[in-house]
């Protein structure tokens, strides 16, 4: 299995070649020359979470590692999660099914993902005898998990930008509380737009890097972090009978990586009858799955801060399927969006993509409801992301999009007790905290505040890097 850009100026890349390189050199995103598929009736015989990625990571990492290796890996990844199978299933009632993905360290999803992308960092650094730089943006979740999984190797250090006040307050202290040498925590005085193309920027210039640095994306356009979601994916699936069922997941987004994943575990054999992309009032993808326009406008503080984005990074990568991997329409269309600030697809396109896609979205007046609905109705607590994913699917359910008959597994990609306010304002009740979260909002925190400003961000990185 090799890799190559969807903007197509790199190809024929090894696993290690796109899990240490991140970002294309082009500005694209690496996509799999080929999707493999899976055996439905062996997966079926599988029970665990790490049994199935056993099966799946394996497709995509044989150009640079073997079975045996990444068998070994994948028993060492997942540390500190409370539940024994990673993910949880809760069942509501027969068709409302919750995926409960904050199991892990930091209480929320990116635990897969940056677990993983971390181990695999660590194995590539010991091969080759060099240290890594982490540059990541963090809308919440991502920074959290990301220092959390790499804090742990010496042979990484880790600089997460965060926009000023765009966050839950204990999402924020999940990392500015982190006392650590090989951490760093920038709150920048912009959005999470802001954040995300100072790290777009800073992987087209390396030049603030040592000879024997690399420098590693821990957001989702780095391949690897898709892989454990995408086993999640048919994890629950299998869990509750598929393929001999319809399913459906419903998946709060902002960035698109989530749902993403969703699509991939399709490509390669996963009988999935409908993904439910679920935004907040900043509903980009909501509209482009409604017109076939993607429009950026204006990024709105919500009740729900992880998807507070106006640029969907790993959209590129669906575009790029829908434009039949058509290098030089992805690279037009970016371009048009970079400077215009949108782009179009033909209606043909659109139609074909809403055969497997629906969209809606949920204002913050709407998930306050479904917080209080849900916990009255199953005594049952969702986060306001969570919300979002569980609202969008009984929209689809009011308007025909799906039937009744069919399972629906809403992701629930946080835990309740991130957002202790907008939880109380719903429900009047304290969210209890996981016992690891019970004292930070009293630990000292440690940051360093910067403007959006890319050369003050590279300057930083090299006046505290190892010597």
């Amino acid at each position: 299995m090799l890799f190559h850009s969807t903007r197509g100026k790199d190809s024929n890349k090894t696993f290690e070649e796109v899990l240490m390189q991140g970002l294309a050199s082009d500005g694209g995103l690496f996509m799999p020359n080929e999707w493999p598929q899976v055996d439905i009736s062996k997966l079926k015989e599988m029970n665990s979470f790490i049994e199935i990625a056993k099966y799946i990571v394996p497709l995509y990492t044989k150009s640079s590692f073997t079975d045996e290796q990444v068998q070994k890996i994948l028993d060492n990844t997942w540390h500190s999660f409370s539940d024994s199978n990673l993910a949880k299933i809760k069942e509501l009632d027969d068709a409302k099914i919750i995926l409960e993905l904050f199991h892990g360290p930091t209480a929320a999803f990116k635990d897969f993902g940056l677990q993983l992308a971390a181990s695999f960092f660590n194995e590539s650094l010991i091969r080759s005898n060099k240290t890594a730089i982490v540059l990541g943006a963090t809308s919440g979740d991502t920074g959290s998990a990301a220092i959390d999984s790499c804090k742990r190797f010496d042979s990484i250090k880790s600089f997460i930008l965060l926009p000023e006040g765009n966050m839950s307050e204990v999402q924020r202290r999940q990392m500015t509380t982190v006392n650590s040498d090989n951490v760093f925590v920038l709150k920048v005085n912009g959005t999470f737009d802001d954040c995300q193309n100072i790290v777009k920027e800073a992987f087209k210039v390396r030049s603030f890097l040592k000879n024997d640095q690399y420098l590693l994306a821990v957001n989702s356009i780095n391949w690897v972090r898709l892989l454990p979601q995408i086993v999640y994916y048919f994890y629950s699936a299998l869990k509750i009978g598929v393929p001999d069922k319809e399913i459906v997941f419903s998946v709060p987004t902002g960035n698109f990586g989530n749902i993403l994943a969703g699509w991939m575990a399709k490509k390669i054999g996963l009988p999935i009858s409908k993904l439910i992309c679920a935004s907040n009032q900043n509903d980009i993808l909501t509209r482009f799955f409604n017109n076939g326009t993607m429009e950026r406008k204006n990024v709105l503080p919500s009740y729900s801060p992880s998807m507070d984005i106006q640029v969907s990074s790993n959209f590129e990568r669906l575009l790029y399927e829908i434009n039949e991997r058509d290098t030089n329409k992805v690279k037009q269309q970016m371009k048009d969006f970079k400077s215009n600030g949108n782009f179009e697809i033909t209606k043909n396109q659109l139609k074909k993509i809403n055969k497997l896609f629906s969209a809606y979205m949920i204002s913050d007046e709407e998930t306050l409801e479904l917080i209080n609905k849900v916990y009255s109705d199953y005594n049952y607590i969702l986060d306001p992301h969570s919300a979002i994913g569980y609202g969008a699917a009984q929209k689809a359910l009011d308007n025909n999009i799906i039937s009744k008959d069919m399972s629906v597994i809403s992701l629930a990609c946080a835990h309740p007790a991130k957002f202790p306010e907008i939880i109380s304002k719903s429900i009047n009740v304290m969210p209890k905290k996981p016992s690891h979260l019970e004292n930070i909002m009293s630990s000292k925190e440690y940051f360093n505040i910067m403007d959006p400003n890319i050369n003050d961000v590279q300057n930083f990185i090299k006046s505290n890097m190892r010597n």
